[in-house]
């Protein structure tokens, strides 16, 4: 039986790994041809606990017509690489869309929010792998499997360039192309863990290919994506964009924690990417929601727009709201040229 989804925390929210349940679905209504071995609660025939290790997933899919799915927006623990070998996908990585087309190799880090399908998903042959690195927040180091054979100083090389490269696409050689095609036949041919062995031997080979590619490239190395500071500044992105966790009782000790940081290294942080204290900045980011729900929901009582963003009282909320805005929520919504 498939295990649960392994989970993530970002900002007071709780993320689990991608279930593919759209992918399910349309195997299960023969619109999809799937071929993959798997580990946990992903799609696949199971792999033994002991093979292939970190691998949570590995395969293609080969779509002959057009289908109306599509992958939203989803996180995978692990990095994941994905070929496209035939048909052309949209593929969105934060704010950034592509259109990948034939021998383009795309390539998300653990947990970083990807989607594929505008919204639906082309006739198209797609391979995958997820290789789960044991990474649950931006600073923290990978764990590479032992079936991997890289030397010390080329595993360290395609770390660092996996961890502090933000190119999502690249255009991959015949080389790469052809080490899928071994993997998805590896795949098909697999019986009760027959192909392991191979698998192991291609995947590793399929690593060298993309740390010569990165060479060849010459990819840029930004290291802020693995820092703490990277990890504050995700914290704070994610308690701008979703309400329900700008609304819990933060403390200082708590976000700190949330972020795996100590207090004082958590508020210094906050203060190079805001300006302002943890508090201060909680606050503004609050009353920015409230501003923007006050209008959004004309009808909503102003105590509960309040409460909604976190404020322990409407009359707490009305006199910070004043002191920020000039006037009071009611006036704010009633003089707004939206309202």
């Amino acid at each position: 039986m498939a295990s649960l989804p392994p989970i993530y925390r970002q900002g007071g929210k709780t993320y689990q790994s991608d279930t593919c349940k759209p992918v399910v679905r349309a195997v299960e209504a023969g619109h999809l041809c799937y071929s993959a071995l798997a580990h946990g609660h992903y799609h696949g025939r199971r792999l033994a606990p002991a093979d292939l290790r970190g691998v949570k997933l590995v395969g293609y899919w080969d779509a002959g017509h057009a289908q109306e799915w599509g992958l939203d927006w989803h996180r995978n623990e692990g990095i994941e690489l994905t070929f496209l070998e035939t048909g052309s996908l949209a593929f969105t990585v934060g704010r950034r869309q592509h259109r990948i087309e034939p021998d383009d190799l795309t390539i998300t880090r653990p947990w970083q929010p990807h989607r594929v399908g505008d919204p639906h998903v082309g006739p198209s042959r797609l391979y995958f792998l997820i290789l789960d690195v044991a990474v649950r927040r931006p600073n923290q180091p990978w764990k590479w499997p032992s079936w991997l054979v890289l030397t010390p100083a080329d595993r360290q090389e395609l770390t660092n360039v996996l961890r502090h490269n933000d190119q999502a696409v690249w255009h991959a050689g015949a080389e790469i192309r052809r080490c899928f095609v071994r993997i998805g036949h590896a795949v098909d041919a697999d019986v009760a863990g027959s192909s392991v062995s191979r698998l192991a031997a291609y995947l590793n080979e399929l690593l060298v290919l993309v740390l010569e590619m990165f060479r060849h490239h010459g990819a840029e190395i930004d290291e802020s994506l693995s820092s703490t500071r990277r990890t504050v500044e995700l914290f704070w992105a994610d308690l701008r964009e979703n309400l329900e966790n700008l609304a819990l009782p933060w403390t200082l000790p708590r976000m700190a924690g949330q972020c795996g940081l100590g207090v004082t290294q958590f508020a210094r942080h906050s203060k190079r990417l805001t300006n302002m204290t943890p508090a201060q900045y909680l606050n503004r980011c609050r009353l920015e929601a409230a501003s923007k729900l006050l209008l959004q929901q004309p009808e909503a009582n102003v105590t509960a727009v309040a409460l909604a963003c976190g404020f322990c009282t409407g009359q707490h909320f009305a006199t910070v709201f004043r002191r920020h805005f000039g006037r009071s929520p009611r006036a704010f919504r009633a003089n707004s040229p939206s309202f």
